[in-house]
């Protein structure tokens, strides 16, 4: 399945190493790289006679990418003015090939207080960044730190003034996410053949903005040793099951929902819904018994088990035993959303998952993964008792399961979901903006979609119903749960595009997964690698 590989900067060097010595030299990365840049400038911009551009140009490599996309775009009818910011070596290719054509050059050097390129950014549409790529970890100042106040403070009062960056913006650390101070972000950042790890690390993903991959001509294998992987819409449409024209609702798997309590009786009408809309045969709701009628209400389609209660809304300590009796008759479990803390819903999530019972295909969420956070002390052996399963913590989940602060999760989301995956052997999902999908022996792969319409209640339960419908299917737990994020992701976008980001609601989610799965199917949608 075809995907790409998020590399940190030494990977990179490595990746082009390997190129090289597969017969595919720097100098064709290069060109490769500069006329990808320059069809997307095309792409955004539509057609480009006439069109002022400015390519700020910088001393290495991202610098020689630049050069070759200002040299397209010239091609292509665009009034392309190069800014070299600082002098680049002698007998330089890539600048004498760029001096032989009609399109004017300045120089830093030579531009006192950077008033030549403060003229030039008044009129310009476009700002191509290639001053530093992902090797740059050096701050930025002197000469072109001024460089890049005159480009922020032309910016500030022309806010209709885009800005392209070709890799990463320059000073984003590529491997942290770090920002320079001086970093000028981004609406957009087209990232040459693999995507850089700083990009989905925040605040560097902040500054990037819209984030596109495209190919530079890498041949096959060369990032074959890289662990983490960016979604993409091919990877996603070769894992979408299959519906056979004969099949029945029994072809498609039954999804068991423990989910409900008395303050969360949203949050089990969602993950029910969601988990019929990626197309699950039949689905049953396990819930306190009060809450049957106010359920069915909202949802139709799921079947129920009512379960004991100790108060209005909340189960009974007996209530595993309703459930443990009919989940043979299952082909995935769901178990956590909106069930809340009390004593006896910590007890049930115990019993059911942790006391040697034999489970179909699970997923954990939300006060299911609370009430595994506090059986024993924080970082204490809950993994050891619970079978395989995906679990789904955000990242005060995350926090909670794990010991550490929440702070620490969001500072190295990639590597604590990796580590947490491979210590606990289970497919591990922390929510947020570029999701991680971590699986105990196969890395982690990572959503394209970042979409602060998400950030809203009830999102999270979608996913998890989502996630548990397609492991009904007979989906393996990582595929599953990885399909899951993308789809969830997809249709986000799809509801983002239509009614905004602020304002979303959950329930907006769930007509949205039919169709980007439909979208997939029929290959249309354009995110993740291109």
């Amino acid at each position: 399945m075809h995907s790409a590989k998020v590399v940190t900067s030494v990977q990179m060097r490595e990746v082009e190493a390997r190129s090289e010595k597969a017969g595919v030299p720097a100098s064709t990365l290069m060109e490769n790289a500069g006329l990808a840049v320059a069809q997307r400038v095309r792409h955004h911009l539509g057609p480009l006679v006439g069109v002022p551009i400015v390519v700020l140009v910088g001393p290495g490599n991202n610098g020689g990418d630049g050069l070759v996309a200002a040299r397209r775009l010239h091609g292509w009818g665009a009034s392309v003015l190069v800014y070299v910011c600082r002098d680049r070596r002698e007998a330089d290719p890539q600048l004498a090939s760029t001096a032989d054509l009609d399109l004017t050059i300045l120089h830093r050097s030579r531009d006192q207080d950077c008033h030549a390129l403060r003229a030039v950014l008044e009129s310009a549409h476009l700002v191509v960044d290639a001053v530093f790529g992902a090797g740059r970890i050096r701050p930025i100042s002197g000469e072109i730190g001024e460089v890049f106040q005159a480009l922020a403070e032309v910016r500030a009062a022309r806010p209709e003034l885009r800005l392209l960056a070709v890799d990463v913006p320059s000073g984003l650390d590529a491997d942290t996410g770090a920002v320079d101070s001086a970093t000028v972000p981004a609406d957009v950042t087209v990232t040459l053949g693999c995507p850089k790890m700083g990009l989905f690390a925040f605040p560097g993903a902040n500054a990037a903005g819209l984030l596109e991959t495209v190919d530079i001509g890498l041949p096959t294998g060369v990032s074959s040793g890289v662990a983490v992987e960016l979604m993409g819409p091919d990877w996603a449409r070769e894992a979408l099951p299959d519906r056979p024209l004969g099949a029945h609702k029994g072809s498609f798997g039954r999804t068991l929902v423990v989910a409900g309590s008395q303050a969360y009786v949203g949050a089990a009408a969602l993950a029910a819904a969601a988990a019929t809309r990626v197309g699950a045969g039949l689905v049953t709701l396990a819930v306190p018994e009060s809450l049957r009628d106010a359920i069915a209400s909202r949802v139709v389609e799921p079947t129920f088990i009512l379960l004991p209660e100790s108060a209005p809304g909340v189960v009974s300590s007996d209530a595993a035993e309703t459930i443990v009796e009919r989940l043979p008759n299952f082909d995935a479990m769901l178990v956590g959303c909106g069930l809340g803390q009390a004593p006896e819903t910590r007890g049930l999530v115990e019993t059911l998952l942790c006391s040697g019972h034999e489970l179909p295909p699970t997923v954990v969420d939300a006060d299911g993964l609370n009430a595994l956070a506090m059986m024993g002390s924080p970082g204490g052996e809950w993994w050891t008792k619970l079978p395989s399963a995906v679990l789904t913590p955000h990242p005060g989940e995350m926090a909670r399961l794990t010991g550490v602060d929440t702070g620490a999760v969001q500072r190295d989301r990639i590597e604590l979901a990796r580590e947490a995956a491979a210590g606990w052997n289970k497919v591990v999902v922390l929510k947020g903006a570029y999701t991680a999908v971590a699986r105990p022996t196969r890395g982690v792969m990572l959503s394209p979609f970042a979409n602060p319409g998400l950030a809203s209640a009830g999102t999270g339960d979608v996913l998890a119903g989502a996630v548990a419908g397609l492991l009904s299917h007979g989906l393996g737990l990582a595929d599953a749960a990885a399909l899951g994020v993308y789809v969830h992701g997809l249709a986000g976008q799809r509801v983002r595009d239509r009614l905004g980001e602020m304002g979303m609601v959950a329930s907006d989610l769930l007509e949205a997964l039919p169709l980007a799965i439909r979208e997939l199917r029929e290959g249309s949608d354009g995110r993740g690698t291109d």
